[in-house]
């Protein structure tokens, strides 16, 4: 079945989360509700604890709500078992994270590949090239992870989220471990690949320059979203 074009690549209804905390229930997520569309650039901001990165493991399927629900592409992910979320998300999404989440003892150009090998593609080493280049890594494509820098590391993080051509992309303090030098590259990378792509994105962050950049913002407090719906 074909998605149509309007419907929003996410749509949060009522999402909440609770867990439980030395016998009562802790509110980590008040009910929230808002729509994501596709294209757009909406960075998730907050102080620490403010249930940012719980939201956008939420967006991502990879926890489920207490209450609400998500819609990612038109499927609600609550209707699906894991490996239902996990086969959407991989035909869907693209992460980066602030600590990187790449594998050590591979190599840079290995890490890219991995994800297009576990979806299947043919050609899975050209497209890898192909994006370590943009990010500026062909000279470094056969360096394993451990001996790149930082700003290497996320590069590669950021290649390999773009590489299987997502059309949502998700990150969580993608410059959080940065140099402002490196990290104003890394924010340059982000939306040069959403005006290309049309790739939407998601930005968890407490960089101000990054969060000024998106379209919108989602601003959440204490666990309640009070702006950007």
């Amino acid at each position: 079945m074909i998605t149509p074009i309007h419907t929003p690549i996410l749509r949060a209804a009522g999402v909440a989360k609770q867990v439980a905390s030395n016998g009562a229930q802790l509110t980590i997520l008040h009910p929230a509700s808002f729509d994501i569309r596709r294209g757009e650039s909406v960075a998730i901001v907050g102080a620490s604890g403010s249930g940012k990165s719980t939201l956008l493991g939420l967006l991502a399927g990879l926890d489920l709500p207490s209450q609400g629900e998500v819609w990612l592409d038109g499927q609600a992910l609550g209707q699906l078992d894991e490996d239902g979320r996990a086969r959407l998300r991989g035909a869907l999404i693209g992460f980066v994270f602030q600590s990187f989440q790449l594998l050590p003892m591979l190599t840079a150009l290995e890490n890219v590949m991995l994800p297009l090998e576990l979806n299947g593609a043919a050609d899975a080493q050209a497209r890898a090239q192909h994006w370590l280049e943009r990010v500026g890594l062909a000279e470094r494509q056969r360096h394993r992870a451990r001996q790149l820098s930082g700003g290497e590391q996320q590069r590669v993080a950021i290649a390999r989220a773009f590489a299987v051509r997502p059309a949502l992309l998700l990150a969580d303090e993608p410059t959080g471990n940065l140099d402002a030098e490196t990290g104003a590259r890394v924010i340059e990378l982000l939306f040069e690949f959403n005006r290309e792509q049309g790739t939407t994105l998601v930005l968890v962050t407490h960089d101000e320059a990054l969060a000024g950049r998106c379209a919108r913002r989602l601003q959440l407090r204490a666990g309640h979203l009070e702006s950007g719906a």
